[in-house]
This record gives C-alpha cells, structure tokens and sequence, in this order.
C-alpha cells in the first residue's frame, strides 16, 4: 500500500516506537467504538479488516474516522438542505474565493454553475456582491459546528489521559507529515 510505504518514509524510525504503536491502538479502539448505521463510507470501511502491520493499522484507524466525520458532514448539509455542488461553493467563498476559480467546481459548464448560484442567492445564502450574506455564513457555521459535535463521538471511547496521549504522540508526526507536503 502506498500511503503506508508513504508514511514509513516520512516518520522514519518514530514508527518503531511504543508510542507510535500505543497511537495505533488508541486510534483502533475510538474508530471502531461507534455503529455503523446511516454512515456508508465508514460502514465500507469498517467491512475491511484491521491490518496487522502498525503503520497499516493506523492510516487504517485514520481512514476509518476520516469517513465517519466525512459521512456526519453530508448529514449537516443534508440538515441545511445544502446539496453537493452548493456545498463547493460554500466552502469557496468561505475561503474567500470566486466559486468560479474553486478547483472543485471551476470545471462545471457555466450556466450550471450560475444556475447553482443563483439558487443559493434565491435562498439568501449568497448576496447581491456574490459572497456569502449573513444568513449563508450562518448555515456554513452550523454546518461546521454539526460536523464537529458528530465527529466527536468516537473520541469519547477514550479516557481523558487516553486522549491526552494520543495527542502527544500525533501532533510532532502530523508536523513531519505536513512538512513533507512542502
């Protein structure tokens, strides 16, 4: 698996370490703590089986809450009544980009682009200027503070000194692992 032959390079003999392996098992024990109900992407995951190798099992216990938290936001958007490309050009101009230049949907033919738009404006999501109004600022916020709260829930599995642990060990390998983006 490549991500795994990935990450073996990036973190180097960290992944050797009973820290690092104590991580995978933290991250296991909260990823396969939650039903699988109503959550398609990480009920498919949670079908494969938990890999052997450490640095397998844990990009594994990663994917598996990446698509729980993944699946919760589709039902806080679903929750606004915000569709997929709708969702794209929230993000967009939350970020403070044209919707027509977002990578995600810059592609689309352009009347579908203006008629998602102009649906989106027709819901006062996004004002006369183009950008987020009040109310559409509002409704990416719940979106976000939904998502959140949903992907919390496995965390929960975890004692508070759980928790604190497996956050020490995480955060200097996310910092390797976003310096290797650069």
């Amino acid at each position: 698996m490549g991500c795994v032959k990935a990450l073996r390079r990036i973190l180097g003999d960290r992944v050797g370490r009973p820290s690092f392996a104590r991580a995978a098992e933290l991250l296991i024990k909260a990823a396969t703590s939650v039903p699988f109900e109503g959550r398609p992407m990480y009920a498919a995951l949670r079908a494969i089986p938990i890999p052997d190798d450490v640095v397998a099992r844990l990009f594994h216990a990663a994917s598996l809450l990446r698509e729980h938290r993944g699946d919760g936001h589709i039902a806080a958007l679903l929750i606004e009544g915000v569709g997929g490309l709708e969702a794209h050009v929230l993000l967009a101009l939350d970020m403070d980009m044209p919707a027509e230049k977002f990578g995600r949907i810059h592609h689309l033919p352009a009347p579908q682009l203006v008629a998602v738009i102009d649906g989106m404006r027709g819901r006062d999501l996004i004002g006369d200027d183009g950008w987020l109004s009040e109310q559409g600022r509002a409704v990416k916020q719940r979106i976000e503070s939904l998502t959140d709260d949903l992907a919390a829930k496995p965390y929960e599995s975890l004692e508070p000194g759980e928790l604190d642990e497996l956050m020490a060990t995480l955060e200097p390998l996310a910092t390797l692992l976003l310096a290797a983006q650069d």
